[in-house]
């Protein structure tokens, strides 16, 4: 293939003149072949004429005389055959280079036709980066590397940046966010009105609707007191404001204003004498503190929230963990260990809980903590068995020291309702229960029971919960709470 395209080049524009005189060049080649003596010379004189020039040596057979000089077709014999053999030789070379190609696939082509090709292909093969879409980041580029090609990638597409479409625009960076006004904390009144709303409301619109248009007879005061007990304010709570409400209004129009405010009045009466705080005898070293109370009612957590209080005003505390029966009570109390700096002291699972308060004891008089606290096991106040062994407890702590446990408190849930009030009793004659924390009053409509149990027992009330915060349990305000339970007054303590 390659002979015959150089033939063609070769003996382009002779193509007639070739088809003419193919008879004369068959002679000719004749000629070529014989021998050399009888090859006819050609006839030039050795000395032209002035103005006359030889014809080049390489004008192909068979063109027309130039006006240099007179010259035929057969008059270069020689000339033809020195071309046919560099026809040859370079039809011999290109056979070698297309044999080699073609071992790599690839077909050979004339050296003009090869370069324009070549600079096809690489036009086409030539990867083109891909832009990024707008809205992607404009550092990423497909098939990238990084270095130089990132520092171009990043100065085109800054000199270049993309139109978006209306509605849209560019940002150099993410906008600041706007600065989050600053949450007003709320006084300790207001969170526990916040907490006996549920209480509040219920009691306050069944008074409200109670006394629309009415005057103040023996029916309305029936139908108060009835109301005032099914609060859970007991009934002796309920006797003295219906008593009280008699005597001032009796006969006459009666608001619901009235009658929240005469029975803020009355509850208040009822608290005052519990609301005390918790005595510290800190002469005994450790005072130990005993929390116990049935199932669920937030003893770990306020023990947790007394030690944060106690170690905030630079006491030694250490908490013990006697409630062997749940794994997840000694972890909790482990962590409220470690986010008040308190001691830790706890055992495995299921070992002696009296066992436990006796090694806590000694341990906390060994490194002279001031306060001790143990947990205890939840238990039903109707199982004997459990209300032995807290016994038990109690009994061991006598004999490292007779005043021990100077605190027995017990935690209340008020969700419970009346049943708190049984409650308190059991507990109080087993263990010797000497005050009271009311826990989960921001839970329940139920929160008048802390007025029933304190007009039956007599028993300080100490501290109340209105949240799991280490604030939101609170020193008992009896005013606050009778306030916030009758919906009137700003309380006493902002």
């Amino acid at each position: 293939m390659a002979l015959g395209f150089i033939k063609k080049v070769f003996t382009f524009g002779r193509e007639k003149q070739a088809e003419e005189q193919a008879p004369a060049e068959v002679s000719q080649q004749v000629e070529v072949i014989a021998p050399e003596q009888e090859a006819p010379v050609a006839d030039v004189s050795p000395a032209s004429e002035p103005g006359e020039h030889a014809s080049p040596p390489s004008v192909p057979l068979g063109h027309l005389p130039h006006k240099g000089g007179d010259q035929f077709e057969d008059a270069a014999p020689a000339e033809q055959e020195r071309l046919a053999e560099e026809a040859v030789e370079v039809a011999a070379s290109h056979e070698s280079v297309a044999l080699e190609r073609t071992d790599e696939s690839e077909i050979v082509e004339p050296e003009q036709a090869k370069d324009a090709e070549a600079d096809v292909v690489s036009e086409e093969s030539a990867p083109e980066p891909i832009s990024p879409l707008v809205g992607e980041m404009s550092e990423r580029t497909e098939g990238g590397g990084e270095g130089a090609a990132d520092t171009d990638v990043a100065s085109k597409d800054a000199d270049t940046a993309p139109i978006l479409p209306k509605g849209f625009s560019t940002a150099a960076s993410a906008p600041a966010p706007a600065p989050e006004a600053p949450k007003q904390k709320l006084s300790w009144f207001q969170r526990l009105r916040a907490g006996l709303a549920r209480t509040s409301s219920q009691l306050t619109g069944q008074i409200a609707a109670l006394f629309t248009k009415r005057k103040l007879d023996d029916q309305t005061l029936q139908d108060l007191e009835d109301l005032l007990i099914q609060a859970d304010l007991g009934v002796e709570t309920a006797m003295r404001v219906t008593d009280t409400l008699a005597s001032e209004r009796y006969g006459k129009d009666v608001t619901s204003e009235d009658v929240g405010r005469i029975m803020a009045q009355e509850i208040a009466k009822v608290l005052k004498p519990v609301a005390k705080p918790l005595q510290l005898d800190l002469s005994h070293k450790p005072h130990v503190i005993l929390v116990v109370g049935v199932n669920g009612t937030g003893k770990t957590t306020t023990i947790g929230k007394l030690a944060a209080k106690l170690s905030g005003a630079g006491l030694k505390v250490m908490v013990a963990a006697g409630d062997t029966f749940r794994a997840a009570a000694i972890e909790q109390l482990k962590i409220w260990a470690d986010r008040t700096k308190s001691e830790f002291i706890g055992t495995k699972i299921g070992a002696d809980a009296a066992g436990l308060a006796f090694d806590a004891f000694q341990q906390a008089k060994a490194s002279k903590s001031d306060v001790l606290i143990i947990d205890t096991a939840g238990r039903l106040q109707n199982k004997a068995e459990l209300m032995a062994e807290l016994e038990k407890i109690v009994r061991v702590l006598g004999k490292l020291d007779p005043d021990a446990p100077h605190t027995v408190l017990q935690t209340l849930d008020a969700t419970t309702g009346q049943n708190a009030l049984n409650q308190v009793e059991i507990f109080r004659n087993v263990a010797g229960v000497n005050g009271l924390i009311m826990t989960k009053l921001d839970g329940t409509a139920r929160g008048g029971i802390l007025v029933a149990i304190s007009a039956k027992h007599k028993l300080p009330v100490y501290f109340i919960g209105v949240g799991e915060g280490v604030d939101d349990l609170e020193p008992f305000e009896a005013e606050d709470f009778a306030n916030a339970i009758a919906g009137t007054g700003a309380g006493s303590s902002q």
